[in-house]
């Protein structure tokens, strides 16, 4: 009987030594393994958040870095001289080439970039109807001593523009109405109500 239980006992002590290291190791690994996929899915919780949280971000990083400006595109092209050629066309005026230097001289003597044109319109009929060789379309100095001639239209552009700014402009005669005080005074007020009208339709 003594024997029995020293041979259980000794059977019991070797299951023990052989087993125990097998379970702490299986133990071990088990715990290891559930920490990692616990650690794993925190990060991928977090990262989730995260996504959610820069959506705003992410989408407005994803637009193109060379939006257009207008303001800069609007800012940089000029229309007036397109607006002066477009009106001379459509009268057929033998200014129609000089577009571009009726702007310069009008931003040269700070002059409204219309008005020129707008008496040439009035005057000539867009320099359609003047005085042979004087390439004047702008009545400026015609009276009955004579007719001023200019040697050429441009010219007659820039002498016309500089003296509507020295001599009317600069003494506050600044609109059609107060120009034709001193430039027609006959007039009963047609005059400035068509170089008005004329200045209107080139907007």
């Amino acid at each position: 009987m003594f024997n029995y239980s020293l041979e259980k006992a000794f059977f019991l002590l070797i299951v023990f030594i052989i087993f125990t290291p097998i379970t702490l190791a299986a133990s071990a690994f088990a715990l290891i393994s559930v920490s990692s996929d616990i650690h794993k899915a925190k990060n991928k919780n977090y990262i989730l958040a995260n996504q959610n949280s820069n959506i705003g971000i992410n989408i407005f990083a994803a637009l193109p870095n060379n939006l257009p400006s207008i303001s800069h595109q609007i800012g940089s092209s000029d229309a007036r001289p397109e607006i002066i050629r477009n009106y001379l066309k459509k009268y057929n005026s033998p200014l129609l080439n000089y577009a571009d230097y009726i702007v310069e001289m009008a931003d040269k003597y700070e002059v409204d970039f219309r008005l020129t044109t707008a008496i040439a319109q009035q005057e000539s009929n867009l320099c359609k109807v003047i005085p042979e060789n004087t390439y004047n379309c702008w009545g400026w100095g015609i009276h009955s001593r004579g007719t001023l001639g200019f040697e050429s239209y441009e010219e007659g552009i820039r002498v016309v523009t500089k003296g509507l700014k020295e001599n009317y402009i600069n003494k506050g005669l600044v609109s059609p109405e107060k120009i034709m005080q001193k430039y027609t005074p006959l007039s009963n007020g047609s005059w400035a109500y068509g170089v008005r009208l004329f200045m209107e339709d080139m907007q």
